[in-house]
């Protein structure tokens, strides 16, 4: 099920709120659970089964390392635990790579596995893991089964994140307060997602089909395609954080921010503090912390932080072009830490447009099919190959687009919300404001909704990661 569909918006999500506060308080994380599972079982109800085993995977894992935590039988299960974790991630998101590789290296014909990937394994494989960890390291086991669950498998945040640590949320799990203000407030967040996604994103998304498919390539047209796709994730993805957040906030939990602003990065290492920020805080915490982060040296860091980004790129799916934009991240990375960063603080529109050219070559390489197409799309951006610098169809799509592209733009920086500010600073620009809100929120309604009756598919990008 998506949030961005009729029977979510109109059926599912208002069926489960009058369920959730209809009960007492002891039974809201039983139905949200339940609510959960058949979120989860609506589209895959095979997979419910898998995430159910590596729930109580970490159930039984946690209790263990609580009891025998600080000595070897501890040490010993939490990487038992760890790898039982990545094993079902292994086994259904990297069984096919690593068979297809090993077959062209050996000359081997092992037939391919062809599994679906369980949508959201990556984020709730991640989850278990943090919670195990931290157990480990001292936080509390959880004993209830169902609270644990409902932080491995709360809808919200199920499929695509933001991934939420178990030390963050283990007392919002036990209590919780709700408030007509919070639920406000989450409604808001979700509806301004939800535009991002319906109303920005998914025409992105058409425009780098239109690229796709065109025949008529042309330098004007790879550099429309890459611009295209990089606000294209960035409203996918950080729409869904905000409809996430925004949904925890209803339900009384408080989800740390996921996004902020990572287009105005003055560098490749600010943009990776701005953006998909569990993420890069789950590998801090969890892989590069405990290899021994900046603790050892400069040549151990250096290599921590390729292992890191290596990791990261895998992560992300399972294929050659993944792998290789890691690399580059981790080459970047590692030239701003040496020498670069001191370079990059002399000019901040400099550092501006160098940080913005490469994480745009960055994402044309990370949203290609494979490594040639990779390199052809970079080429293309060089204009290699002979191609014009226009085309008629470029043109075209830049006429099309080009309103929902500077909608775009702007939109990716903070320029919307200090405009919103600024208006609320006096008390008239307040009462305003506080009167358009509903009416503006109300319309959005009506124009994603006509847009969802009217349109096709539209899955968010990071299903598939």
């Amino acid at each position: 099920m998506l949030f961005s569909s009729i029977s979510f918006l109109y059926y599912f999500l208002p069926l489960t709120l009058v369920f959730y506060f209809a009960v007492p308080p002891r039974f809201r994380n039983a139905v949200l659970l339940l609510a959960s599972l058949l979120f989860y079982g609506w589209g895959e109800p095979k997979y419910v089964l898998l995430m159910g085993l590596s729930v109580l995977s970490g159930y039984g894992s946690g209790l263990f390392l609580e009891k025998y935590r600080g000595g070897r039988a501890g040490k010993t299960g939490c990487v038992i635990s760890v790898g039982i974790s990545l094993s079902f991630l292994l086994y259904f998101k990297y069984a096919d790579f690593f068979i297809e590789n090993f077959n062209k290296v050996t000359g081997a014909e092992l037939p391919l596995l062809r599994l679906a990937l369980p949508v959201g394994i990556s984020f709730y494989t991640f989850q278990i893991i943090s919670y195990t960890v931290d157990v480990y390291r001292g936080e509390p086991a959880q004993r209830n089964p169902v609270r644990l669950a409902v932080y491995v498998v709360m809808f919200p945040q199920l499929v695509a994140g933001p991934i939420v640590r178990y030390s963050d949320l283990a007392g919002q799990l036990a209590d919780r307060e709700h408030s007509w203000q919070g639920a406000a407030w989450g409604i808001r967040r979700f509806v301004t997602g939800l535009a991002k996604k319906i109303l920005l994103a998914n025409q992105f998304g058409e425009l780098c089909g239109a690229f796709r498919a065109s025949e008529e390539k042309s330098v004007l047209f790879y550099w429309m395609y890459a611009v295209a796709f990089t606000l294209q994730i960035y409203f996918d993805f950080s729409g869904y954080s905000d409809m996430a957040i925004g949904l925890g906030r209803v339900f009384g939990f408080h989800f740390l921010e996921n996004f902020n602003y990572p287009y105005i990065s003055a560098s490749i290492t600010e943009f990776w503090r701005r953006w998909h920020i569990s993420l890069g805080t789950w590998f801090r915490d969890y892989v590069y912390i405990p290899l021994g982060g900046n603790r050892r040296g400069r040549g151990r860091q250096l290599m921590n932080i390729l292992l890191v980004w290596m990791l990261t790129g895998f992560w992300h799916g399972a294929a050659w072009n993944y792998i290789l934009w890691g690399l580059c991240f981790a080459a970047l990375l590692t030239a701003e830490k040496l020498w670069l960063l001191e370079r990059l603080e002399k000019s901040r529109l400099l550092s501006r447009i160098y940080t913005l050219f490469f994480v745009m070559a960055g994402f044309v390489v990370f949203h290609a099919q494979n490594l040639g197409q990779a390199v052809s799309d970079l080429a293309g951006l060089a204009g290699a190959g002979g191609i014009p610098l226009v085309s008629a169809e470029a043109v075209y799509c830049l006429r099309s687009f080009g309103v929902v592209l500077a909608a775009g733009g702007i939109g990716a920086t903070p320029a919307v919300r200090a405009f919103v500010r600024k208006i609320s600073e006096n008390a008239a620009g307040k009462r305003v404001l506080g009167l358009m809100e509903p009416v503006a929120l109300a319309a959005l309604m009506l124009v994603m909704t006509a847009y969802l009756v009217d349109g096709s598919f539209n899955p968010f990008l990071y299903f598939r990661f």
